[in-house]
């Protein structure tokens, strides 16, 4: 998969990039990430990409003309799927990851100041939300995104593709885990996933899975029951 990232401060990036997963998959080949300062294809002496909102308002504006100089300097991104990160998309959630997954190009735009020129929507097929909220700019939207689509991608995490049973992978969020050691401080591991019987563990986790979700998260639960019953 191809992603292009449009920033204004690509070197946020560069941690997100050089570490652990992400890593491990541009260095596979798996994934390659290019990112594109569009502040470069201002056409203003002073490589302004903002200014005054017209009818007036608080706050400065992105302009237009540099963002769609950078997108349509990006080789194929005609076919590519064009994503705006915005606190108005529809919002992102793990059944999105995966239908991302299977795109071959992507281009995600990151926003800051105010908000977008309206004209830039335009050129964008979909915009993304992470969560009801508000950050400085479209960056960290942008690593969250990229860091979910990639860890889905076959053979980026292993060969078992442990996200499968990832929280809301199945409308459930994910059962607990133990690891040694076997007690600590008076607590102990549960003597279900110590017998080695493979049976009882996933169904005792199928039971936590239920439990957790139905404690913390009833609109999830209700979806899985749904689901359940072929609704």
């Amino acid at each position: 998969m191809k992603i292009d990232i449009l920033t204004l401060f690509p070197k946020m990036f560069e941690g997100f990039l050089s570490e652990s997963i992400m890593a491990r998959a541009i260095k596979s080949g798996i994934v390659e990430i290019n990112l594109i300062d569009y502040r470069e294809y201002s056409n203003n002496k002073h490589k302004k990409v903002d200014d005054y909102p017209f009818g007036g308002g608080a706050g400065m504006v992105l302009q237009v003309q540099p963002v769609y100089d950078a997108l349509i300097d990006i080789k194929g991104y005609k076919d590519a799927l064009k994503i705006l990160v915005s606190p108005q998309g529809t919002q992102f959630k793990q059944t999105s990851a995966y239908e991302l997954s299977k795109e071959k190009h992507m281009i995600i735009m990151c926003g800051h100041y105010e908000g977008y020129d309206e004209r830039i929507r335009d050129y964008f097929d979909m915009e993304i939300s992470i969560g009801d909220y508000v950050l400085t700019g479209g960056e960290l939207a942008a690593m969250v995104l990229v860091d979910s689509v990639t860890r889905v991608i076959p053979n980026v995490l292993n060969k078992d593709e442990s996200h499968l049973n990832d929280s809301f992978s199945n409308n459930l969020l994910e059962h607990p885990h133990y690891t040694r050691p076997r007690s600590f401080m008076g607590k102990e591991v549960p003597e279900v996933l110590l017998n080695g019987n493979h049976e009882h563990i996933r169904k005792w986790r199928l039971e936590q899975s239920l439990k957790k979700t139905r404690e913390r998260r009833v609109d999830l639960y209700e979806m899985y029951q749904k689901g359940s019953k072929g609704e």
